[in-house]
This record gives C-alpha cells, sequence and structure tokens, in this order.
C-alpha cells in the first residue's frame, strides 16, 4: 500500500489497539464491509497461530509442563523446541494425532473487558486502515 510497516502482533477486543497489536473492529451493527471483512482475515489468521502453537505444543509436550525447569532456562527450552519443530514440519517428519490428545488447549483466564480507551495509540488506527485497503485489494479468501 506504499507505507512500510513493521510487524504486529495479533490481539483480541481486551487488548488496546497500538501501531504493534492487530485488533479487530468491535462488532456491532454499523461495521462496513471492509472492517468486517478485516475482523474475519484477523479471526483465520488467529486460527492458524492456535493450531501451530497446538501443533507444537503437541509434538514436544515439555512445553506443557515447563513450571519445572528454571525461568532462566525456559527462552532457551521453547526457542530450541521451536527450531526442532520447523525442522520436522519443513521434513515432512510425520505428526502423530493422537499427540493432540494430550495437548488440548486449556483455558487460562483472560481479560474480559475491553482496554480502556485512553490506552489506545490513535496512530493504529491508520494501521489497522492500511491493512483493511491491503485486504480489500487482496480479494477473497
Amino acid at each position: 500500500m506504499g507505507k512500510a510497516q513493521k510487524y504486529v502482533l495479533l490481539g483480541d477486543a481486551t487488548y488496546p489497539l497500538q501501531d504493534w497489536i492487530l485488533k479487530p473492529y468491535q462488532e456491532d451493527e454499523n461495521l462496513t464491509q471492509r472492517q468486517l471483512q478485516f475482523n474475519y482475515r484477523l479471526r483465520r489468521a488467529h486460527s492458524v497461530i492456535e493450531n501451530a502453537f497446538l501443533r507444537l505444543k503437541a509434538r514436544w509436550q515439555i512445553l506443557l509442563k515447563c513450571d519445572d525447569c528454571s525461568l532462566e532456562l525456559l527462552p532457551t527450552l521453547v526457542l530450541a523446541c521451536c527450531i526442532l519443530h520447523n525442522i520436522c514440519e519443513a521434513h515432512d517428519n510425520p505428526f502423530n494425532e493422537e499427540w493432540l490428545e494430550g495437548a488440548e488447549p486449556t483455558e487460562l483466564p483472560k481479560p474480559c473487558q475491553p482496554a480502556p480507551a485512553a490506552m489506545e495509540d490513535n496512530r493504529a488506527e491508520q494501521v489497522r486502515e492500511l491493512m483493511c485497503q491491503y485486504f480489500e485489494s487482496c480479494g477473497e479468501g
């Protein structure tokens, strides 16, 4: 869209809109088709991310019980699992679907109230609008 963008994280409605956190538009009857498409694309991306983390935790189940290792070791452990997981995926190493049984996502407590408007970054709306334009130019998918 003619503007260089940095990386962004995907958040849900409970996160404040920042130029580095994309969150969906608040669902109501006033959303435009472009905004609905943006929310749809964000949900799809979030689903892909959840599935990737589920496969990572299923393959490397030590990640399900990291509470028994030191905090200093934890970043290295997670990074090693990510690297090994990506190598396995890149080389079509078989993934055993039975592994998923032990790695089902658990519901962790999440904030249920949206972040206060005062925490939102006004510049972030420009980033979200650019993404809306980009998704619109890409067509359906």
